[in-house]
């Protein structure tokens, strides 16, 4: 058992849904981004994403691609990245972290000792969205053999085919992406997201969660409804780039509408 699948467990005994926020990895520099993770757990997270930033994040609206490149100008890498995570089990020993990205920073780093390190460091899960499951022998199998969840995306487009190969090998939970296209380019559409969710329940008994386009904690407790969590990542990084100039409120109005957006997912 992970923590993850500690979480999702404990999660359910009590009737409550996972809210699981995203965030970029030294965005808008590492000291920042450190005290908005650190703040995280204690503003209603289950979950923490921890972006690694990349210069091509392909499946990324402009808010992530932004935050990549803040984070890799403030001088953030994949070792600060790993860096981070240890720093915060430091204090922190319960919350999943769960690592979000591409698979060149990670092949370029080096694929086993990246596992090794990621594991001794506390990470929990990883999400690869360039990977896809006829390439699990790159990282998905030693990942998931060193004790590290391997976490799936399945989309508007994954049909009953492809369904079984994407569930193939994924652990700890299911990342359905509620629309097709980037992330926050659009908002989901609250009846088609339920059936695509209980379309993917039939096939497996992970935890299916749902994310992009999520912005509002309306719309979280919409999309919890139908799901075992919701994921927001965009509207929390956009608040960093709209503080980005002045940076003395930055920490405490990303950890606001975490609060809002946690209190929407398990709203009654």
């Amino acid at each position: 058992m992970s923590r993850i699948d500690d979480l999702f467990a404990d999660l359910q005994s009590r009737n409550r849904k996972a809210f699981i926020a995203f965030i970029t990895a030294g965005d808008p520099d590492v000291q920042m981004s450190a005290e908005i993770l650190a703040g995280l757990p204690a503003a209603g997270a289950d979950i923490i994403e921890l972006g690694m930033p990349f210069t091509d994040p392909m499946a990324d609206g402009p808010a992530i691609q932004a935050a990549s490149q803040r984070a890799l100008a403030a001088g953030q890498t994949l070792q600060g990245t790993l860096n981070m995570v240890a720093d915060f089990r430091a204090e922190n020993d319960t919350t999943p972290i769960v690592l979000m990205g591409y698979y060149n920073p990670i092949y370029h780093y080096g694929v086993d000792k990246f596992i090794a390190e990621a594991k001794q460091v506390g990470v929990d899960g990883l999400i690869i969205v360039d990977l896809p499951a006829e390439e699990d022998g790159e990282l998905c199998l030693p990942a998931m053999q060193a004790g590290l969840n391997f976490i799936r995306l399945a989309t508007p487009t994954t049909d009953d085919k492809r369904l079984p190969h994407v569930l193939n090998n994924t652990s700890g939970f299911v990342y359905y992406v509620s629309i097709t296209g980037i992330t926050g380019a659009a908002a989901p559409q609250q009846q088609a997201v339920a059936d695509n969710i209980a379309r993917i329940k039939q096939q497996t008994q992970l935890p299916v969660c749902v994310g992009f386009g999520i912005r509002t904690p309306e719309q979280a407790a919409a999309l919890a409804a139908s799901s075992d969590g919701v994921v927001v990542g965009s509207a929390l990084v956009d608040v960093i780039a709209e503080t980005a100039e002045n940076r003395a409120d930055t920490v405490k109005q990303v950890l606001a509408l975490a609060s809002a957006l946690a209190e929407g997912v398990n709203k009654k």
